[in-house]
């Protein structure tokens, strides 16, 4: 720094002083590879169950057995040390049998949204150079089958969702049938023709890629940032230490396994520990809460989508939720009615955390001891402080960094920062400039330390001048009782040149309409905030992990 310029008042972190008692400042990374932190929970705890499934159950000494196995049969059908393997699955236990057993053998895994369909997928394996692939029956048969051919995919391993459970819950499995595809196998015979076998030890290290796990592509294709074994090692111990979680602990799979929080909050987090997680294939509101209270599961990390429709269904109790001591939610800025009305009827708090693809998840998470404030000027609810080892800024257009208080994209620097996204330097460059992340979300930090996003730098309005940022108007929808999801985007407007559209939908069994929601904001907001226009919508399109999409609504015409 040269004597011309402001001092950096981020790099003395003051949000340090807002950590729970007892907690560090900084951590260590305790293994070389996740693979050998899965190793050494299962030789320490055979017995403990890795991952309950409905009525299924696996135990760490027979995952250890399972993903062996597959290793030891990737290896032998000409998989090696670098080699991309890509799974294409939901939330079942074959995801994270597969993603073990390619560690194993050496490989990188491959993330890809069970919802993609062929374009998608094409693009993913051809990016990423996959030469196998671990999907559903069903997802082979009515998309891989057409995009293998023209891949570099030369083993196709299939399995079916009616595995590893005899349950069958009709709720989630409904339609679920088995059909075995020419020129593929199946994944629990190919386990089954080489138990026992072991795979030669690839000798992993910290800067190995671990996965590939590709960005939602708002902006472009989509890019598969390299979520490496030290990140992932990292940001598991990060959620681990930060929430006190022991082998005691059950940990239900909200998020979906493909997606970072997923890989980290659930996978990673289960297996550092190391304690039981439970999977119920596809989110349902009411069949989470019964998996929530049939395995007594302690604490789970999901889209605030999720916890809003087990909110607003009629089916769910505080009962199944009582045994949740922690419950997390990222992925997008918490409405605090939203957050007041959860604890209302469940009786447990949710507390805000925040991260990226990026960021191998964690960059904040609110500290457990104290509220997360909601700040009064712009009604926001704080998504927590930066974690253990980690520092973020609050920068300019320019990148000069900005004083406490003032709002900028926030830019975060810290171990879980990956290294690059893979085969893109250009792209790496832009968004990791000297390995701080550039995350496009807006914000600022209060003069205590705590962190909070205004919106993405992509969304924000712009009309007659003035700076409308969409969060603060949803927020404000959301204070009314009978909106139950809002979204708002800006839209082209001759004089004003953009203005606000809101899309909502409505709570089962209360009514409202677009001029009652209009005057509702125009009541509480400055005259160039509130929507000219709602459109009321059965359900807001989102992805998979339960952001709304924004991007969709803004080609949606009345």
């Amino acid at each position: 720094m040269t004597g011309n310029e402001a001092p950096d008042p981020y790099e003395a972190r003051p949000w340090l002083a807002l950590y729970d008692g007892g907690q560090p400042q900084d951590i260590e990374i305790e293994y070389q590879s996740v693979l050998e932190a899965v190793r050494a929970s299962a030789a320490a705890h055979p017995d403990l169950a890795a991952i309950k499934y409905f009525d299924g159950e696996i135990r760490y000494g027979d995952f250890d057995r399972l993903t062996d196995a597959l290793a030891a049969g990737l290896q032998d059908r000409g998989i090696v040390k670098g080699d991309r393997v890509a799974l294409y699955l939901q939330n079942v236990p074959q995801y994270i049998i597969g993603m073990v057993g390619i560690w194993k053998a050496g490989a990188i895994v491959v993330a890809i949204n069970p919802m993609n369909r062929s374009r998608e997928l094409t693009y993913l394996l051809g990016d990423s150079g996959a030469r196998a692939l671990i999907c559903h029956e069903s997802l082979y048969a009515e998309v891989a089958n057409a995009v293998v051919p023209d891949s570099a995919v030369e083993i196709v391993l299939t399995t079916s969702e009616l595995d590893f459970q005899s349950r069958n819950d009709s709720r989630v499995f409904g339609g679920s049938t088995r059909v075995r595809s020419d020129g593929t196998e199946d994944l629990v015979e190919f386990m089954a023709a080489y138990d026992g076998q072991q795979a030669a030890d690839p000798g992993l290290r910290l800067d190995d890629p671990a996965v590939l796990t590709y960005t939602s592509g708002t902006t472009g294709e989509p890019k598969g940032a390299i979520n490496t074994h030290s990140n992932m090692l990292f940001a598991s111990r990060g959620f681990r230490d930060w929430s006190g979680w022991t082998r005691d602990d059950i940990v239900f799979a909200v998020a979906p396994l493909f997606h970072v929080t997923g890989l980290i909050a659930h996978i990673g987090a289960a297996f550092l520990t190391p304690m039981t997680l439970v999977l119920g294939y596809r989110f349902d509101p009411v069949v989470t809460a019964e998996l929530i209270e049939e395995h007594q599961c302690t604490t789970t990390t999901g889209a605030i989508t999720a916890f809003i429709s087990m909110m607003n269904n009629e089916s769910t109790t505080a009962k199944q939720l009582e045994s949740l001591k922690v419950i997390y939610s990222g992925g997008a800025p918490i409405p605090p009615k939203v957050a007041n009305d959860f604890e209302e009827k469940f009786g447990r708090h949710i507390y805000p955390c925040y991260g990226l693809t990026e960021s191998t998840s964690p960059a904040h998470i609110a500290p457990l001891e104290r509220p997360a404030p909601v700040d009064p000027e712009s009604g926001a609810l704080s998504i927590g402080v930066p974690i253990y080892n980690t520092i973020v800024r609050i920068v300019g257009e320019d990148g000069a960094v900005l004083p406490v208080g003032e709002v900028g994209e926030f830019q975060i620097e810290g171990p879980q920062i990956v290294p690059a996204y893979w085969g893109k330097p250009e792209e790496t460059e832009r968004a990791l400039p000297g390995g701080r992340l550039n995350t496009g979300d807006v914000g600022f930090m209060d003069t205590a330390g705590w962190f909070y996003i205004v919106d993405r730098k992509k969304d924000m309005i712009s009309a007659s001048g003035y700076k409308v940022w969409p969060r603060e108007v949803e927020d404000v929808l959301y204070g009314h009782d009978a909106v139950r999801e809002a979204a708002v985007v800006g839209v082209p407007d001759e004089y004003r040149g953009e203005t606000v559209r809101a899309f909502v939908s409505l709570k089962r069994g209360v009514q409202a309409s677009p001029d009652e929601l209009v005057a509702y904001c125009k009541a509480q907001m400055a005259a160039y905030k509130y929507p000219r226009e709602v459109i009321i919508m059965d359900e807001l399109p989102k992805t998979t992990t339960g952001k709304i999409l924004r991007r969709e609504l803004r080609d949606t015409t009345a």
